[in-house]
């Protein structure tokens, strides 16, 4: 398995005349599979939400979702299951994948009763998922419907740093529309895994499958990106770097030993890009091609039983000249946008909570026309009709809340660039 690695910037030309210039650095990972690779064995940790609130439809359709990737699993592969209501228990301890009628039957005498308390369902799940961790890829589903009633959110976060430190991803998935939008988003952002929305119980079995057809394609493990920039090139001060393919994740750095700016990428996935964006400014350089910064990616290859492995250094380049014209990369700029629609639709949200109801539908359809620009209608369409509910006077369900957010994140069908 090796890394494919692809910087450019927004516009590779610069202007030798000023003194300060500023320059998106959109930068295309991922694992690229070679015909002797041996599959990854997965370590797969199903939370799942039992509270009074499943009761019914609901609980059926996800023990149905759960028994489903049972099935999906092989031989050599590793699950566990916590559930939670306002306590939480193992219902199967991390194990190999050897009796899978056994784990099935004990996912089907599963019932709902009680309150919710996500964070000690978070705690045993990250637990059960570390004892299987080595040289597995490991992800956890976190289904829940409701609030964390009997929980901390506060906890909820810190877990989810801990799992990332793990080397764990965690993916979540709201139930209905009564969920905390907040909360899942910033476990999932923290655990660099993705945020669903199961709007209708018949949905969950498919969800389930598409977040598991997506983990079976990762490859590498353990991924960071290390960045070091010339003198003279320093990042944006706030919110410098983003990720925005698969889903857009506003994501912290950190400082190596060596200087250097290092950002968890967590899972890469074999021939599905993961996309980072940079916010850098320049001060003025000369004439002629001149590097300006340096990529490299840390990571793990766990079919190959190896850890800390390097791709050779990137360096990558501006082209400074005296008589400057933009030279406008197409799949930077489309990157931009996505993180402009995702950024712009935060801002509406943060005006809906201060009573800025005109504000919100303003920035909401700012949003649509970035979605429109970037090819994405579907979520032009979500966020304009949210806009003109708005704009009529009217609130946004839970349910609209939640398609807009889901919409800002990611692309909902898959669209080239433009």
């Amino acid at each position: 398995m090796k890394v494919s690695l692809q910087p450019a910037l927004n516009d590779g030309n610069l202007d030798a005349n000023q003194l300060n210039s500023q320059r998106q650095l959109g930068i295309s990972i991922s694992a690229i599979a070679e015909s002797l690779d041996r599959n990854v064995p997965l370590n797969l940790c199903l939370i799942l939400d039992h509270s009074g609130s499943m009761n019914g439809r609901s609980l059926e359709t996800v023990k149905k979702a759960a028994i489903r990737l049972v099935d999906r699993l092989k031989s050599g592969d590793r699950l566990s299951v916590v559930v939670f209501d306002h306590r939480a228990k193992v219902l199967v301890p991390s194990q190999s994948l050897e009796n899978p009628e056994k784990i099935k039957q004990q996912i089907n005498r599963l019932t709902a009763d009680g309150g919710t308390a996500i964070d000690e369902g978070l705690r045993l799940g990250i637990e059960e998922l570390a004892k299987g961790k080595k040289d597995t890829v490991s992800q956890a589903f976190l289904l829940t419907d409701g609030e964390n009633e009997h929980g901390d959110n506060n906890r909820c976060l810190k877990f989810a740093q801990l799992a990332a430190s793990y080397n764990l991803t965690l993916n979540t998935l709201g139930f209905g529309d009564n969920w905390n939008q907040d909360v899942l988003e910033k476990i999932a952002d923290a655990g660099l895994g993705s945020l669903s929305y199961i709007q209708k119980p018949e949905d969950a079995v498919d969800e389930f499958n598409r977040l598991f057809s997506r983990i079976q394609t990762v490859g590498l493990t353990n991924a960071y990106l290390l960045l070091s920039l010339m003198p003279n090139v320093r990042l944006a001060e706030l919110k410098p770097i983003a990720q925005v393919s698969p889903d857009t994740i506003e994501l912290p750095l950190q400082q190596e030993a060596d200087g250097r700016f290092a950002v968890r990428l967590g899972d890469l996935m074999k021939d599905a890009e993961r996309v980072i964006l940079a916010n850098i400014y320049l001060g003025q350089l000369p004439a002629g091609e001149q590097a300006i910064a340096n990529v490299q990616v840390r990571y793990d290859d766990p079919a190959a039983n190896q850890v800390g492995l390097f791709t050779p250094n990137t360096p990558v380049y501006a082209h400074v000249v005296k008589n400057y014209q933009a030279d406008p990369n197409p799949q930077v700029q489309h990157s931009i946008l996505a993180l402009a629609k995702y950024r712009q639709t935060q801002l509406a949200e943060t005006k809906l909570q201060q009573g800025d109801r005109s504000g919100a539908a303003t920035m909401l359809q700012t949003a649509a026309k970035t979605a429109l620009q970037m090819g994405d209608k579907s979520a032009a369409t979500v966020l304009q009709t949210s806009a003109t509910q708005l704009q009529a006077g009217q609130d946004l369900s839970e349910s609209d809340r939640k398609k807009t957010r889901m919409v800002s994140k990611t692309v909902l069908q898959d669209t080239p660039p433009t």
